[in-house]
Protein backbone atom coordinates (compact mmCIF):
# COMPACT_ATOMS: atom_id res chain seq x y z
CA UNK A 1 0.00 0.00 0.00
CA UNK A 2 1.12 3.56 -0.73
CA UNK A 3 1.38 5.40 2.60
CA UNK A 4 -0.05 8.92 2.25
CA UNK A 5 0.17 12.13 4.26
CA UNK A 6 -1.97 15.21 3.64
CA UNK A 7 -1.09 18.77 4.67
CA UNK A 8 -3.87 21.37 4.68
CA UNK A 9 -6.45 18.61 5.02
CA UNK A 10 -9.37 20.73 6.25
CA UNK A 11 -10.08 22.63 3.03
CA UNK A 12 -12.13 21.64 -0.01
CA UNK A 13 -9.19 19.99 -1.76
CA UNK A 14 -8.17 18.19 1.42
CA UNK A 15 -11.67 16.83 1.88
CA UNK A 16 -11.94 15.68 -1.73
CA UNK A 17 -8.52 14.03 -1.51
CA UNK A 18 -9.54 12.14 1.63
CA UNK A 19 -12.76 11.04 -0.09
CA UNK A 20 -10.81 9.63 -3.03
CA UNK A 21 -8.06 7.96 -1.00
CA UNK A 22 -10.49 6.23 1.37
CA UNK A 23 -11.70 4.28 -1.68
CA UNK A 24 -8.30 3.87 -3.35
CA UNK A 25 -7.38 0.17 -3.58
CA UNK A 26 -3.63 0.75 -3.20
CA UNK A 27 -3.34 3.76 -0.87
CA UNK A 28 -3.67 4.30 2.88
CA UNK A 29 -3.96 7.67 4.63
CA UNK A 30 -1.41 7.77 7.47
CA UNK A 31 -2.20 11.31 8.59
CA UNK A 32 -4.36 14.30 7.68
CA UNK A 33 -2.74 17.40 9.09
CA UNK A 34 -4.68 20.47 10.22
CA UNK A 35 -3.39 22.44 13.19
CA UNK A 36 -6.68 24.27 13.76
CA UNK A 37 -8.67 21.02 13.77
CA UNK A 38 -6.19 18.72 15.52
CA UNK A 39 -7.95 15.96 17.45
CA UNK A 40 -11.28 16.46 15.75
CA UNK A 41 -12.83 13.78 13.52
CA UNK A 42 -12.34 14.46 9.82
CA UNK A 43 -16.09 13.98 9.34
CA UNK A 44 -16.78 16.96 11.60
CA UNK A 45 -15.39 19.21 8.88
CA UNK A 46 -16.00 17.07 5.80
CA UNK A 47 -19.50 16.01 6.71
CA UNK A 48 -19.98 13.97 3.55
CA UNK A 49 -17.57 11.46 5.11
CA UNK A 50 -19.80 10.65 8.10
CA UNK A 51 -19.85 6.86 8.41
CA UNK A 52 -16.93 6.50 5.98
CA UNK A 53 -13.96 6.92 8.31
CA UNK A 54 -12.85 7.31 11.93
CA UNK A 55 -9.80 9.31 10.84
CA UNK A 56 -8.98 12.36 12.97
CA UNK A 57 -7.04 15.49 12.07
CA UNK A 58 -3.60 15.80 13.61
CA UNK A 59 -1.05 18.55 14.11
CA UNK A 60 1.73 15.97 13.73
CA UNK A 61 3.70 15.34 10.53
CA UNK A 62 5.37 11.90 10.72
CA UNK A 63 7.06 12.09 7.31
CA UNK A 64 9.17 9.01 8.08
CA UNK A 65 5.98 6.90 7.97
CA UNK A 66 4.81 7.84 4.45
CA UNK A 67 5.70 7.39 0.79
CA UNK A 68 4.03 10.54 -0.57
CA UNK A 69 2.84 13.86 0.82
CA UNK A 70 0.12 16.02 -0.71
CA UNK A 71 0.35 19.77 -0.17
CA UNK A 72 -3.21 21.17 -0.09
CA UNK A 73 -2.06 24.63 0.94
CA UNK A 74 -3.05 28.00 -0.38
CA UNK A 75 -0.81 29.52 -3.01
CA UNK A 76 2.59 30.63 -1.75
CA UNK A 77 2.56 28.44 1.36
CA UNK A 78 4.24 25.35 -0.12
CA UNK A 79 7.53 27.09 -0.83
CA UNK A 80 7.49 28.71 2.61
CA UNK A 81 6.73 25.38 4.29
CA UNK A 82 9.68 23.66 2.59
CA UNK A 83 12.05 26.37 3.83
CA UNK A 84 11.02 25.59 7.41
CA UNK A 85 10.59 21.79 7.30
CA UNK A 86 12.77 18.92 6.09
CA UNK A 87 10.97 16.19 4.16
CA UNK A 88 12.94 12.94 3.65
CA UNK A 89 14.34 12.57 0.13
CA UNK A 90 12.52 9.27 -0.38
CA UNK A 91 9.10 10.89 0.18
CA UNK A 92 7.44 12.02 -3.03
CA UNK A 93 5.71 15.43 -3.05
CA UNK A 94 2.58 16.42 -4.98
CA UNK A 95 1.92 20.14 -4.59
CA UNK A 96 -1.56 21.41 -5.44
CA UNK A 97 -0.60 25.09 -5.15
CA UNK A 98 0.95 27.20 -7.91
CA UNK A 99 4.35 27.61 -6.24
CA UNK A 100 6.32 25.29 -8.56
CA UNK A 101 4.23 25.15 -11.75
CA UNK A 102 6.47 27.45 -13.78
CA UNK A 103 9.85 26.00 -14.74
CA UNK A 104 12.68 27.49 -12.76
CA UNK A 105 15.28 26.70 -10.14
CA UNK A 106 13.44 23.70 -8.69
CA UNK A 107 13.00 20.01 -9.47
CA UNK A 108 9.21 19.84 -9.87
CA UNK A 109 7.63 18.30 -12.97
CA UNK A 110 4.48 20.01 -14.24
CA UNK A 111 1.80 17.40 -13.62
CA UNK A 112 -0.35 17.47 -16.74
CA UNK A 113 -0.41 13.78 -17.81
CA UNK A 114 -1.73 14.60 -21.28
CA UNK A 115 1.72 15.93 -22.24
CA UNK A 116 4.11 15.03 -19.40
CA UNK A 117 3.19 11.47 -18.40
CA UNK A 118 6.67 10.04 -19.02
CA UNK A 119 8.30 12.77 -16.92
CA UNK A 120 5.72 12.37 -14.14
CA UNK A 121 6.48 8.64 -13.98
CA UNK A 122 10.12 9.41 -13.15
CA UNK A 123 9.47 12.43 -10.91
CA UNK A 124 10.04 12.72 -7.18
CA UNK A 125 8.20 16.05 -7.02
CA UNK A 126 5.15 17.10 -9.07
CA UNK A 127 3.45 20.48 -9.33
CA UNK A 128 -0.24 19.79 -9.94
CA UNK A 129 -1.81 22.09 -12.58
CA UNK A 130 -4.40 24.75 -11.79
CA UNK A 131 -8.10 24.12 -12.41
CA UNK A 132 -8.69 26.78 -15.09
CA UNK A 133 -5.29 25.91 -16.55
CA UNK A 134 -6.21 22.24 -16.95
CA UNK A 135 -9.54 22.95 -18.63
CA UNK A 136 -8.08 25.53 -21.02
CA UNK A 137 -5.00 23.46 -21.85
CA UNK A 138 -6.97 20.36 -22.83
CA UNK A 139 -8.99 22.64 -25.15
CA UNK A 140 -5.94 24.20 -26.83
CA UNK A 141 -3.11 21.64 -26.76
CA UNK A 142 -4.21 19.68 -29.87
CA UNK A 143 -4.51 22.99 -31.73
CA UNK A 144 -0.99 23.87 -30.61
CA UNK A 145 0.16 20.47 -31.83
CA UNK A 146 -1.30 21.41 -35.25
CA UNK A 147 0.54 24.76 -35.14
CA UNK A 148 -2.79 26.63 -35.26
CA UNK A 149 -2.13 29.20 -32.54
CA UNK A 150 -0.91 32.00 -34.81
CA UNK A 151 -3.35 34.71 -33.72
CA UNK A 152 -4.61 35.81 -30.30
CA UNK A 153 -6.96 33.24 -28.74
CA UNK A 154 -10.15 34.38 -26.97
CA UNK A 155 -11.01 32.21 -23.96
CA UNK A 156 -13.98 32.40 -21.60
CA UNK A 157 -14.41 29.98 -18.69
CA UNK A 158 -16.83 29.84 -15.78
CA UNK A 159 -16.08 28.07 -12.50
CA UNK A 160 -18.09 26.86 -9.55
CA UNK A 161 -17.88 28.46 -6.12
CA UNK A 162 -15.68 25.69 -4.68
CA UNK A 163 -12.87 27.06 -6.84
CA UNK A 164 -12.60 29.96 -4.37
CA UNK A 165 -11.77 27.66 -1.44
CA UNK A 166 -13.61 26.79 1.75
CA UNK A 167 -12.96 30.00 3.69
CA UNK A 168 -15.96 32.33 3.23
CA UNK A 169 -15.40 35.61 1.42
CA UNK A 170 -17.34 38.54 0.05
CA UNK A 171 -17.75 36.90 -3.37
CA UNK A 172 -18.36 33.33 -2.17
CA UNK A 173 -21.22 33.38 0.33
CA UNK A 174 -24.50 31.95 -0.92
CA UNK A 175 -26.67 35.07 -0.99
CA UNK A 176 -24.13 36.89 -3.18
CA UNK A 177 -23.20 33.99 -5.42
CA UNK A 178 -26.70 32.61 -5.98
CA UNK A 179 -28.44 33.82 -9.19
CA UNK A 180 -25.37 35.90 -10.00
CA UNK A 181 -22.49 36.04 -12.49
CA UNK A 182 -19.36 38.16 -12.46
CA UNK A 183 -15.88 38.28 -13.94
CA UNK A 184 -12.59 38.63 -12.12
CA UNK A 185 -8.92 39.08 -13.07
CA UNK A 186 -9.66 39.59 -16.81
CA UNK A 187 -6.52 39.10 -18.92
CA UNK A 188 -4.47 38.78 -15.71
CA UNK A 189 -5.42 35.44 -14.16
CA UNK A 190 -2.50 33.64 -12.52
CA UNK A 191 -3.07 30.47 -14.56
CA UNK A 192 -2.21 32.15 -17.87
CA UNK A 193 1.52 31.65 -17.29
CA UNK A 194 1.27 27.87 -16.96
CA UNK A 195 -1.12 27.68 -19.92
CA UNK A 196 1.37 29.55 -22.08
CA UNK A 197 4.19 27.33 -20.84
CA UNK A 198 2.44 24.14 -21.97
CA UNK A 199 1.25 25.55 -25.29
CA UNK A 200 4.80 26.67 -26.06
CA UNK A 201 6.08 23.23 -25.09
CA UNK A 202 3.77 21.56 -27.61
CA UNK A 203 3.79 24.11 -30.45
CA UNK A 204 7.46 25.02 -30.03
CA UNK A 205 6.72 28.74 -29.76
CA UNK A 206 3.86 31.01 -28.74
CA UNK A 207 3.87 34.56 -30.09
CA UNK A 208 0.20 35.35 -29.41
CA UNK A 209 -1.91 36.32 -26.42
CA UNK A 210 -4.30 34.04 -24.55
CA UNK A 211 -7.10 36.52 -23.81
CA UNK A 212 -8.72 34.78 -20.85
CA UNK A 213 -11.86 36.10 -19.12
CA UNK A 214 -12.72 34.07 -15.97
CA UNK A 215 -16.29 34.00 -14.65
CA UNK A 216 -17.65 33.17 -11.21
CA UNK A 217 -20.57 30.80 -11.61
CA UNK A 218 -23.63 30.36 -9.40
CA UNK A 219 -23.06 26.61 -8.99
CA UNK A 220 -20.81 24.62 -6.66
CA UNK A 221 -18.40 22.69 -8.87
CA UNK A 222 -17.20 22.37 -12.44
CA UNK A 223 -15.54 24.51 -15.13
CA UNK A 224 -16.98 25.14 -18.59
CA UNK A 225 -14.65 26.73 -21.15
CA UNK A 226 -14.95 28.08 -24.69
CA UNK A 227 -12.00 29.14 -26.85
CA UNK A 228 -12.02 30.71 -30.33
CA UNK A 229 -9.11 30.13 -32.72
CA UNK A 230 -8.86 31.65 -36.19
CA UNK A 231 -7.77 29.10 -38.77
CA UNK A 232 -8.51 28.06 -42.34
CA UNK A 233 -7.69 24.40 -41.65
CA UNK A 234 -10.53 21.99 -42.55
CA UNK A 235 -12.65 21.06 -39.55
CA UNK A 236 -12.51 17.37 -40.47
CA UNK A 237 -8.71 17.41 -40.17
CA UNK A 238 -8.89 19.26 -36.86
CA UNK A 239 -11.40 16.83 -35.36
CA UNK A 240 -9.26 13.88 -36.43
CA UNK A 241 -6.20 15.53 -34.88
CA UNK A 242 -8.04 16.15 -31.59
CA UNK A 243 -9.15 12.53 -31.43
CA UNK A 244 -5.64 11.33 -32.19
CA UNK A 245 -4.06 13.62 -29.57
CA UNK A 246 -6.25 12.15 -26.83
CA UNK A 247 -6.58 8.56 -28.05
CA UNK A 248 -4.21 7.18 -25.38
CA UNK A 249 -5.05 9.51 -22.47
CA UNK A 250 -6.80 7.98 -19.50
CA UNK A 251 -9.30 10.70 -18.66
CA UNK A 252 -9.44 13.27 -21.47
CA UNK A 253 -11.83 12.41 -24.26
CA UNK A 254 -13.04 14.00 -27.46
CA UNK A 255 -16.83 14.15 -27.81
CA UNK A 256 -18.60 14.28 -31.16
CA UNK A 257 -21.53 16.00 -29.45
CA UNK A 258 -21.83 19.37 -27.74
CA UNK A 259 -20.85 19.25 -24.08
CA UNK A 260 -22.77 19.65 -20.84
CA UNK A 261 -21.06 20.38 -17.53
CA UNK A 262 -22.97 17.58 -15.79
CA UNK A 263 -21.10 15.04 -17.90
CA UNK A 264 -17.90 15.64 -15.90
CA UNK A 265 -18.97 16.82 -12.42
CA UNK A 266 -17.89 14.30 -9.77
CA UNK A 267 -15.43 12.65 -12.19
CA UNK A 268 -11.77 12.97 -13.17
CA UNK A 269 -12.74 13.34 -16.83
CA UNK A 270 -12.04 16.21 -19.20
CA UNK A 271 -14.23 16.44 -22.29
CA UNK A 272 -13.42 18.40 -25.46
CA UNK A 273 -15.51 19.28 -28.53
CA UNK A 274 -14.82 21.44 -31.61
CA UNK A 275 -17.02 23.15 -34.21
CA UNK A 276 -16.11 25.43 -37.13
CA UNK A 277 -17.87 28.64 -38.21
CA UNK A 278 -16.15 30.10 -41.25
CA UNK A 279 -12.55 30.63 -40.21
CA UNK A 280 -13.41 30.52 -36.49
CA UNK A 281 -12.78 27.28 -34.63
CA UNK A 282 -14.86 27.02 -31.45
CA UNK A 283 -13.36 24.67 -28.87
CA UNK A 284 -15.39 23.67 -25.81
CA UNK A 285 -14.02 21.85 -22.79
CA UNK A 286 -15.22 21.01 -19.29
CA UNK A 287 -13.90 19.45 -16.08
CA UNK A 288 -14.74 19.15 -12.39
CA UNK A 289 -12.59 21.86 -10.78
CA UNK A 290 -12.02 19.83 -7.59
CA UNK A 291 -11.20 16.56 -9.36
CA UNK A 292 -9.51 16.78 -12.77
CA UNK A 293 -8.83 20.42 -11.85
CA UNK A 294 -7.24 19.52 -8.49
CA UNK A 295 -7.14 16.36 -6.38
CA UNK A 296 -8.40 13.88 -8.99
CA UNK A 297 -5.49 14.86 -11.20
CA UNK A 298 -3.21 14.75 -8.13
CA UNK A 299 -4.24 11.15 -7.43
CA UNK A 300 -3.80 10.39 -11.15
CA UNK A 301 -0.27 11.77 -10.85
CA UNK A 302 0.36 9.67 -7.73
CA UNK A 303 -0.73 6.57 -9.61
CA UNK A 304 1.65 7.37 -12.45
CA UNK A 305 4.53 8.16 -10.07
CA UNK A 306 4.15 4.80 -8.31
CA UNK A 307 3.62 2.81 -11.51
CA UNK A 308 0.14 1.54 -10.68
CA UNK A 309 -3.11 1.57 -12.65
CA UNK A 310 -3.74 5.17 -13.70
CA UNK A 311 -7.47 4.70 -13.03
CA UNK A 312 -6.99 3.44 -9.45
CA UNK A 313 -9.36 5.25 -7.09
CA UNK A 314 -10.70 7.36 -9.95
CA UNK A 315 -13.42 5.27 -11.57
CA UNK A 316 -16.08 7.84 -10.75
CA UNK A 317 -19.49 8.26 -12.35
CA UNK A 318 -20.96 11.60 -13.31
CA UNK A 319 -24.38 12.46 -11.90
CA UNK A 320 -25.68 13.47 -15.33
CA UNK A 321 -29.32 12.52 -15.93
Amino acid sequence: MIKVGILGAAGYTGGELIRLLLNHPEAEIVFANSESNAGNPVSDVHEGLIGETDLKFTDQMPFESIDVIFFCFGHGKSEAFLKEHAIPENVKIIDLAQDFRIKGDHNYVYGLPEINKAEIAKAQHVANPGCFATCIQVALLPAANLNLLKEDVAVNAITGSTGAGQKPGATTHFSWRNNNLSIYKPFQHQHIAEIRQSLKQVQGYLDVDIDFIPYRGDFARGIFCTAVIRTKAPVEDIIEAYKDFYKDTAFTHYSDKSLDLKQVVNTNKALVHVEKYGDKLLVTSCIDNLLKGAVGQAVQNMNIMFGIDEYAGLRLKASAF
